[in-house]
């Protein structure tokens, strides 16, 4: 008997929700989504958390071992290691890892809610300064490769849709295929070894001076250093872009509409670019927010081999270190980065195609 008075209660709690949904199903699908990263991003710290718990040694180790490395080696060896023994739990202690990895994680949350991300517990910096002063590198390089390969990939895509079957076509796809197979680690390394070779590359991705020293000369320098890994992730990113899109158009091309179109005199030109081409931007709107995560991921070996001073390689030198304030909030923010821009493309792609109407029948 309780039973239907329980569903009717939540029926009730539910109706404000409902109505708005109805209302507004873009905006509460958008709500929606930012809910769903939210949780995502606790669910993702914890486990961070949980497996830098399981991992051997910590942090207090290595600073011990660096500040009694090289030290008068006179003391007795029990009394020594009662001593040591002392020191590493009293700055376990200091630190807060005493505390199980879940109050530790709290802790952490609570100060991130509050805009403090904690002090590196290696260099003693301000997490955010050491976030800051490397993001804007890891963020120019991703960009600029995306924006390279979205206008190649539709330049070409759309083009070679027009020579379909050609020898042309079929030697651009098969290289395209390559390209989209072939490893990344490698083709950095060989990069590498090719800037190491010729010398006609620096085989580091940075200029070795700042850029308030002379703006002008960096700016040529930075294009210069960083040419080699943004090929990389160019020739990386293209191939299976290159392929969508093609793919896309030939499947457009295909449709009754484009025949109707054709038989009413319509110039080819007009219907692949006004036509068949807009048709192409959903599905690489979609497969926008993966590129862009795929970027992030793998400029981390790309900023390692060359020598980039990006997040990706600030996250890597905090994992050997097991500097479990840098390790999470670098994890955190490219996460962040990530399920934000999932949520951009789903948005774009409501915007540009007046079809979809979220929460709608």
């Amino acid at each position: 008997m309780k039973a239907p008075g329980v569903v009717r209660g939540l029926a009730a709690l539910l109706e404000p929700y409902s109505r708005f949904k109805r209302k507004a199903p873009l905006l509460s699908y958008i709500l929606g989504r930012l809910l769903t990263m939210l949780v995502t991003l606790f669910v993702l710290g914890f486990a961070v958390f949980g497996l830098m718990e399981l991992a051997p040694g910590d942090i207090v180790d290595q600073i011990m071992l660096q500040q009694l490395f090289g030290e008068d080696q006179g003391w007795a060896g029990e009394d020594r290691q009662v001593m040591d023994a002392a020191l590493l739990e009293a700055r376990r202690a200091a630190l807060g890892l005493d505390r199980p990895f879940y109050v530790q994680y709290f802790r952490w949350l609570g100060r991130m809610i509050r805009g403090d991300l904690g002090t590196s517990l290696i260099s003693r910096a301000p997490v955010s300064f050491l976030l800051a002063s490397r993001l804007a590198n890891s963020v120019m390089l991703n960009l600029i490769a995306l924006v390279l390969i979205t206008f190649f990939s539709f330049l070409l895509g759309v083009y070679f849709s027009t020579k379909a079957g050609t020898r042309t076509d079929l030697a651009v796809t098969f290289f395209a295929l390559i390209l989209h197979a072939f490893p990344g680690i490698l083709m950095l390394i060989l990069l590498q070894l090719f800037a190491s070779v010729t010398g006609l590359f620096p085989v580091t991705a940075y200029p070795s001076f700042p850029f308030a020293e002379a703006p002008a000369r960096f700016t040529f320098s930075y294009l210069h250093h960083i040419f080699l890994p943004l090929l990389a992730s160019f020739l990386g990113g293209i191939g299976g872009t290159l392929r969508m899109i093609r793919a896309t158009m030939l499947d457009q091309l295909g449709q009754p509409y484009i025949t109707s179109l054709r038989a009413r005199g319509i110039g080819e030109w007009r219907i692949y670019f006004h036509h068949a081409f807009r048709n192409t931007l959903n599905p690489y709107i979609t497969r926008s927010a993966n590129l862009l995560a795929s970027l992030f991921s793998g400029s981390l070996i790309l900023e390692i081999i060359f020598a980039y001073p990006g997040i990706g390689r600030l996250m890597y030198e905090a994992v050997l270190q097991e500097d479990i304030n840098l390790v999470l909030a670098n994890i955190m923010f490219i996460s962040f980065l990530v399920l934000l821009g999932m949520v951009l493309s789903d948005i774009t792609l409501a915007l540009v195609d007046p079809r979809i109407r979220y929460g709608k029948e």
